[in-house]
């Protein structure tokens, strides 16, 4: 494979519109990074975004932590 088929075979960063309960790839990728920890997230795994913010995200836990952020819930005392 050379650098032109790279380029257009659909690997790299994907762009998403998030919807309830599923998605519709904008831009073809291979993966979405996490709003909180900015790490990649392959497609095949994406299991938590949020559709009005349009952010996808690795975990609960970093779900959680944006939460907080937002001041939607309160920190674990």
């Amino acid at each position: 494979m050379n650098r032109q088929d790279f380029k257009f075979s659909g690997a790299g960063e994907a762009q998403l519109q998030y919807l309830d309960g599923d998605y519709r790839v904008v831009r073809s990728g291979t993966f979405v990074r996490c709003a909180v920890t900015g790490r990649p997230i392959p497609l095949d795994e994406l299991r938590y975004w949020n559709v009005d913010l349009q952010e996808a995200y690795i975990s609960p836990e970093a779900v959680r932590e944006r939460l907080i952020k937002l001041g939607q819930i309160k920190p674990a005392q």
